[in-house]
């Protein structure tokens, strides 16, 4: 059987294409892709260190994919996505959600572009219907290339469109033995966000200062410090803040547990009705003066999210596959996910990624604070749809 190969890079998300979207157009499937973000973030939680990815991204490109998906391998792409709604609801939503996010790059805060792309085996068919989809709500322009003769000339030639889509951030996506003879089509999408704090923090205020990697284990780590008015509240084991950038699209939202230690048990709370009755509460908080303390870090994660995503349930993509709706023919199925993603936090804002904070009102003229000190998870918000571009934790900022 010939493989499809699908690669992911990542950073940051948006994209244009259709009419302007509606609130009920697109809360389906922005709670769709959140219930997946949070679904997701449980299989890769068991991961050691840092954890970065783009939930937003992976849903992207996995939806260009169950374009041509039928049948059984349709329903369990569907179920495993939550995808809302039939083929044509499912593509709308999408494209309109991509529009609403190409809303935020055209006002000119931030740096927020998506890109998707084919990569098929020259002279290969596929069906009219699929690419035309592909291009028209997703912006997926194809691109032929020669994988039977020359695999390592695509695999370079792809590996540098994703560098320059995502200014060279994401680099080598696809290594040496990704690509086959018999890969007939790569389905890629870049994303790149880069924005300033609405509040910046003022690089001469960062210290040295202990982070506790573990509650015995402490490291020196570069501690951003600022006193800012932003919405942050405490709740049941744990405190949030909203962090936005510039414009107020987007915002950086950080879930700092009390205790030390207490990132495991903080994680096992997370799903899709737990973190949007946070984020509610976070929203209608009103904002305060905070002293925040946030380390700064950089960190790269990279998965093949094939056998976790089989797992999930979506097993018939990868054997026994119908993607008739690509070629009219059972002939493809997926052989890998790979998905890279990027982000740089400092004091002047974020490269390749958000989140957001919350503040609560103040008790004292004293400011609240807000002191990252040790492991947190964060999630990067597009504010108006409420869509997770990213979700990460840290739990060592030097690495």
């Amino acid at each position: 059987m010939t493989l499809l190969y699908f690669p992911l890079a990542t950073l940051v998300a948006a994209a244009c294409i259709s009419s302007p979207p509606t609130s009920n157009d697109l809360q389906p499937q922005v709670r769709g892709n959140s219930a997946f973000c949070f679904d997701l973030y449980q299989q890769l939680r068991g991961r050691e260190g840092n954890l970065f990815f783009s939930p937003y991204s992976i849903s992207n490109a996995l939806a260009m994919t169950y374009g041509g998906a039928r049948g059984e391998t349709e329903a369990e792409m569907a179920a495993v996505l939550h995808l809302s709604g039939e083929q044509d609801a499912v593509h709308g939503a999408f494209s309109h959600l991509q529009t609403q996010l190409n809303a935020v790059q055209d006002k000119g805060n931030v740096q927020l572009s998506i890109a998707n792309s084919l990569w098929a085996q020259n002279n290969y068919s596929f069906l009219d219907t699929f690419l035309d989809l592909t291009k028209s709500r997703y912006g997926a322009g194809v691109r032929f290339v020669d994988f039977v003769g020359n695999t390592e000339a695509a695999r370079v030639e792809i590996n540098t469109w994703v560098e320059e889509q995502t200014k060279e951030k994401i680099k080598d996506l696809i290594k040496q033995g990704m690509l086959e003879p018999s890969t007939v089509l790569v389905l890629c999408n870049a994303i790149y966000f880069k924005g300033d704090w609405l509040n910046q923090f003022k690089k001469e205020r960062t210290r040295d200062a202990d982070f506790f990697v573990t509650s015995e284990k402490s490291i020196q780590v570069p501690m951003m410090n600022e006193s800012i008015t932003v919405k942050f509240r405490r709740f049941d084991g744990f405190s949030a803040i909203e962090l936005p950038y510039a414009g107020n699209d987007l915002s950086m939202v950080v879930f700092l547990p009390e205790q030390k230690d207490g990132l495991k048990a903080f994680e096992e709370r997370l799903n899709l009705e737990s973190v949007t009755a946070w984020l509610d509460e976070l929203s209608n908080t009103i904002p305060s003066e905070v002293s925040v303390s946030l380390p700064r870090f950089k960190t790269t994660s990279e998965f093949e999210l094939s056998s976790i995503l089989a797992e999930m349930g979506m097993s018939h993509a990868f054997t026994d596959a119908d993607f008739s709706g690509m070629t009219g023919q059972k002939d493809l199925f997926i052989s890998k996910v790979v998905h890279k993603a990027f982000v740089d936090v400092n004091e002047e804002g974020t490269e390749a990624a958000a989140a957001t904070a919350v503040i609560m009102d103040k008790a004292f003229h004293q400011p609240l604070a807000f002191r990252a000190d040790h492991p947190f998870v964060f999630l990067i918000r597009e504010n108006k749809t409420g869509s997770i571009l990213f979700a990460g934790r840290i739990e060592d900022p030097a690495k």
